[in-house]
């Protein structure tokens, strides 16, 4: 039993880096949400005005909960040493959201970014909704779903939007992005400690902003500091945007449990680093903060973050998690973010997903057996289709053709476009990808009968349009989809019931 007079220090000197690691390691998602949208036409006011406050509330929430709920668990444990979760927004969450949901919206249904919006904040709505049913059935999904889908998932994703798009931007400014990416991989990728310990992130940024400054990229503007800006209460917008993004339920699910899956380890790692807290609380409270930014205007979901156990060796407390809150409400809702986002250039921000892309995708290698890799590479493949079909749908609509007719599709075909089945595996392809890496694990490792259940649902969810198709229903996909699975469910059961007739060296190395 814990002492419960014991004294909780609202705030330490070890919070400072808690501060910098949470607000302003949102900062960075921030301006990638205020540069994506506004690429896609959306107006400032619009971004600035309702987007960013409304993300503010869902990020306050969890600050001031996360630091109750560190207090609470000091309490009853009798410490004064409880870290409080580090949280924020999902970056793998973002990227898809706005890519995988918002631009097909926009550009794929011609809608203005109004209507798209109202979209936007009904789908984040369903992704907390999801979230917070994570916390009850977290624990069984991530026994039946291989931590190498999870992270193959995770490292598709990481390529295909946060890896290219980091790079694409590099080069798109060379003289701004080329020293500022080689310094960040010196520091981060190669290890290289900077003088005093400073951080190589916050010193290629740091660089990279002066020297934005000085090339004339990047300005101090205060235009709108100091004004207030309160977030909208969006309730009927989130109604109207719930007919719009049905179509889409198969790429917000998917990422929703990865999301809670993802807390559900980064709590779990708190928990080993000394602070035990309740994981399905954790889930629950993102889940409510991500409706609660549906709310009230944002678009993207949250999550705990990783980096628990660094923060409490460095005697973080519960003070940054409350003080990161009310510097979200003086930022958020007093147009601070737009200084910042007019003080950092996109290609710093590019830079800083490529450096997230690049760590995701060795993870999913590095933190799997490495029987296992071979799962994780053919997981990559639908969301490589997945970022093909969207540019080659965006490139022609741009020239006028909107819709891709099968006369078109031959043209493509005929011009070497490696069209064939690729709409297909597009839709639907965060699933898809899962699918084929958890059914690749079970192969590997000796589960045939578990790699056949693999099969039956991928056979079910085809039938009702979960995957394969552009929207839900009974038998939305093409049949030879359903066929096709089923198919490969009795090859499975098949050769499970005969393996004791089938020569299966104990150990086998495919590379």
């Amino acid at each position: 039993m814990g002492n419960s007079q014991v004294k909780i220090p609202l705030f330490k000197a070890g919070d400072v880096s808690g501060i910098v690691y949470t607000f302003f390691g949102n900062i960075g998602n921030f301006i990638l949400v205020a540069a994506t949208l506004l690429s896609f036409g959306w107006p400032e006011e619009l971004v600035f005005g309702k987007v960013i406050p409304g993300i503010c509330m869902g990020l306050i929430f969890q600050g001031f909960y996360y630091a109750w709920m560190a207090y609470k668990l000091g309490k009853k444990e009798g410490r004064s040493d409880v870290t409080a979760l580090p949280s924020g927004l999902s970056s793998p969450a973002v990227f898809v959201f706005l890519f995988g949901v918002i631009m097909p919206l926009q550009f794929g249904l011609n809608l203005e970014p109004d209507k798209v919006w109202q979209a936007a904040v009904a789908a984040c709505f369903i992704g907390g909704m999801v979230e917070v049913i994570g916390g009850f059935i977290g624990p069984f999904i991530r026994k039946i779903i291989p931590r190498a889908a999870m992270l193959a998932t995770v490292a598709g994703i990481a390529l295909v939007w946060m890896g290219t798009k980091g790079l694409y931007d590099v080069y798109a400014s060379p003289v701004l992005g080329m020293p500022v990416l080689i310094i960040a991989i010196i520091g981060l990728i190669g290890g290289y400690m900077f003088p005093g310990k400073i951080p190589p992130l916050l010193v290629s940024l740091g660089f990279g902003i002066i020297y934005a400054l000085v090339l004339g990229e990047a300005s101090f503007d205060l235009t709108g500091v100091g004004q207030a800006t309160l977030p909208v209460f969006a309730v009927k917008n989130i109604v109207e945007g719930f007919k719009l993004i049905i179509p889409y339920l198969s790429v917000i699910i998917p990422i929703e449990i990865y999301n809670f899956i993802e807390t559900m380890d980064n709590v779990e790692s708190a928990i080993a680093a000394g602070d035990n807290y309740h994981v399905g609380e954790a889930q629950i409270v993102d889940g409510l903060a991500t409706m609660i930014s549906a709310l009230f205007g944002g678009v993207v979901p949250n999550t705990v973050w990783l980096g628990h156990a660094g923060l409490k060796k460095g005697n973080a407390g519960i003070g940054f998690s409350w003080i990161s809150a009310i510097l979200y409400i003086i930022c958020g809702f007093f147009g601070v973010f737009y200084f910042f986002y007019k003080l950092m250039p996109e290609v710093l921000i590019a830079i800083t997903y490529l450096w997230c892309a690049v760590i995701m995708v060795a993870q999913a290698f590095i933190d799997t057996p490495r029987r296992h890799g071979a799962a994780i590479a053919i997981g990559l493949v639908p969301h490589l289709a997945n970022y093909a079909y969207t540019e080659i749908t965006g490139a022609l609509s741009a020239v006028g053709i909107e819709e891709i007719t099968r006369e078109v599709g031959q043209k493509l075909l005929d011009a070497g476009v490696m069209w064939g089945g690729l709409e297909e595996l597009n839709n639907g392809a965060i699933i898809t990808g899962m699918a084929w890496a958890t059914l690749t694990v079970f192969i590997i490792d000796r589960s045939l009968d578990k790699a056949g259940h693999t099969c039956l649902f991928c056979a079910i969810a085809s039938f009702f349009g979960f995957i394969h198709a552009y929207e839900l229903g009974i038998n939305a996909a093409p049949l030879g989809y359903t066929i096709g699975y089923l198919s490969m469910a009795m090859v499975c059961y098949g050769m499970h019931l005969f393996r004791h007739k089938l020569d299966v060296p104990r150990r086998y190395d495919y590379v």
